[in-house]
């Protein structure tokens, strides 16, 4: 395997320390050359980027920090995009706004994750059209949210080969296995869904099915009664679809959001980072969210730069994996992963009880995206209706005109006489 050129777009995030561990932790079996952190803010990636290249002090790998895309892409290999259109400050709106409406505004559930898509769609795609002119080999590892929707754009739109990426399946695994006191290893999920929507159907402890076990898992805090009918493990992100009542509720009694809290952590974080005598990733990271966030990007990266034929669950191309979603969807499920990319696992039918929430989340996305392509009023108003936690028509309308004013910065797509 030749070195590797590694690009973090979004390289100013308070999470680059996080995949730089990884990196470091596993130099031998991932030869990284050049490692490129490139983003809009120059501070931000003075001071993030002041502290990578003292983690990567006697590593052998070159560390470059750049304002200019079309420079850090050049000559990669890899290109991951990890970046916020409007910082925390927008998630903060997206997640007050449809509190006004009764529904939850979460980063990427429902409308404030269809808002940061409206955002994120159109810059995505710039990358990987510069990709295609200036780096059509490499592979776009997206983690930028909404990860799965974003990712089926660039796959729709694009030639590139992008893989979507999320820590949730991973976090999963291990927490599965932590409650059945085994090593991560010895554990199998049978996984089906999309980003942030998703059940692992079965459970497998060395080839033997232990799902009513796994089923006392209660990291998410899900009612007991549900999981007992459903009988797989889900998701946490299902509670805001199976608990909605109750999430609502909690957000509406506490004292800030969750975007109000890490706007103190990030602030907090940068300026640890500043610490010219800070040499490893803080503690703190952690309260981010960002849990094994190095370990899923570098193992799959590993896995395609060494032809390992890994299964990884990922986002990708559904093709043939879940024949109840169109074949141009991406989907979130077990693949093998070698130097060509991903080949998704034939996963067969979902069963009724979670095939239609995922089949209406999917045609919301479809909407989603050519409502952020287009700036097209009437697409993004039925994709807000098709959302399963939008409940009517008018909650959609009204809510769409708010978000767009609070986004008009972001949002230059959707012009006046476009709908």
């Amino acid at each position: 395997m030749h070195p590797l050129n590694i690009t973090v777009i979004g390289g100013g995030s308070t999470y680059t320390p996080e995949l730089i561990e990884g990196f470091i932790l596993h130099r031998e079996s991932l030869p990284v050359q050049r490692l490129t952190l490139m983003d809009i803010s120059a501070e931000r990636l003075e001071v993030v980027g002041g502290l990578a290249k003292r983690m990567l002090e006697g590593t052998g790998i070159e560390i470059v920090l750049t304002t200019e895309r079309d420079a850090a892409i050049a000559g990669s290999d890899f290109v991951l995009t990890q970046f916020r259109v409007g910082g925390l400050m927008a998630r903060a709106q997206d997640e007050h706004i449809p509190l006004k409406y009764g529904v939850i505004g979460q980063e990427t559930t429902g409308p404030g994750g269809f808002t940061k898509a409206l955002r994120t769609v159109p810059q995505v795609l710039e990358i990987a059209r510069t990709m295609e002119r200036i780096a059509p080999h490499a592979y776009l590892i997206n983690f930028t949210n909404p990860s799965g929707l974003v990712t089926e754009a660039v796959t729709r739109h694009t030639r590139i080969r992008a893989l979507g990426l999320c820590n949730v399946p991973i976090n999963m695994l291990y927490g599965v296995a932590e409650q059945l006191g085994v090593e991560p290893h010895r554990v199998t999920l049978d996984y089906v869904g999309l980003n942030h929507l998703s059940f692992a159907r079965t459970v497998y402890l060395d080839g033997q099915d232990v799902t009513e076990q796994a089923l006392n898992w209660r990291d998410a805090g899900f009612d007991p009664t549900w999981l007992k009918a459903i009988k797989m493990v889900p998701n946490y992100y299902l509670k805001y679809y199976v608990h909605h009542n109750h999430a609502l509720d909690e957000t509406l009694r506490a004292e800030e959001t969750r975007a109000d809290y890490l706007l103190k952590v990030e602030n907090e974080l940068l300026e640890m980072y500043r610490d010219p005598a800070l040499r490893t990733k803080p503690a703190l990271l952690s309260e981010r969210g960002g849990a094994r966030y190095s370990m899923a990007a570098v193992s799959l990266i590993r896995a395609i730069a060494n032809n390992l034929k890994e299964v990884h669950i990922v986002n990708v191309r559904n093709g043939n994996s879940l024949p109840d979603l169109p074949e141009e969807s991406v989907v979130e499920v077990p693949a093998v992963i070698d130097a060509h990319g991903a080949v998704p696992q034939a996963m067969g039918h979902m069963p009724p009880q979670i095939r239609g929430l995922i089949q209406a989340v999917k045609a919301y996305e479809e909407l989603t995206i050519e409502a952020a392509l287009t700036g097209d009023r009437d697409k993004a108003r039925l994709a807000l209706m098709a959302h399963p936690l939008v409940p009517n028509w008018d909650t959609a309308c009204a809510l769409l005109d708010d978000l767009l004013k609070a986004n008009e910065a972001y949002l230059p797509q959707f012009t006046p006489h476009r709908g």
